[in-house]
């Protein structure tokens, strides 16, 4: 059990790889009689598993006292690469907004650098729930735009993207205060 958090976070890896793979590749990858649709379902499907292996392996590293350096550094970078590899396959199909997927993933890479930082003054800022409340709207937003079978996909997106520079916002703070 002390090692299944992180196995989990290599595979949420190695499903971000195989997500963008079969979102730019899955028309070849299916048999010629299989709906295009079916593509969308598929990518649909692992983004979802991906997103699973996400919570449990939390979880798991909480409940069980698994918590690790390796988890606690490449947690975060699993979850980068998985949400990156679904944007820039959406991007690729024409189903996202560039401006919000560039404000989302600017964000990410802002707290990423302030997270460096703090770490490296032997400090701490712990996640808090508008972290998770913004992944679940991302969560939730890529989702709906990679089945492709709700309009208002683009809506959740700016959702979404209000959410992950709502808690940016919020994290800065928390690191300016840290600071002092």
């Amino acid at each position: 059990m002390k090692n299944l958090p992180n196995l989990l976070t290599i595979s949420r890896i190695f499903l971000s790889i195989f997500l963008l793979v079969f979102i730019l590749y899955g028309d070849v990858l299916l048999p010629h009689w299989v709906d295009r649709s079916w593509v969308n379902y598929f990518s649909c499907l692992i983004f979802c598993l991906a997103s699973l292996t996400d919570f449990f392996d939390g979880y798991i590293a909480r409940n069980y006292n698994s918590k690790s350096i390796f988890g606690e550094v490449f947690d975060p970078l699993a979850d980068k690469m998985l949400i990156l590899s679904a944007f820039v396959g959406l991007l690729v199909a024409g189903r996202a907004n560039a401006w919000a997927v560039y404000i989302i993933l600017s964000r990410e890479f802002f707290i990423t650098g302030l997270r460096v930082i703090v770490a490296g003054s032997g400090k701490k800022i712990a996640a808090n729930m508008l972290g998770k409340y913004k992944t679940g709207f991302q969560i939730l937003a890529i989702a709906f735009l990679l089945a492709d079978f709700f309009p208002g996909g683009n809506i959740l997106l700016w959702i979404a993207t209000f959410a992950t520079l709502y808690s940016g916002c919020d994290y800065a703070i928390s690191y300016y205060k840290s600071m002092k």
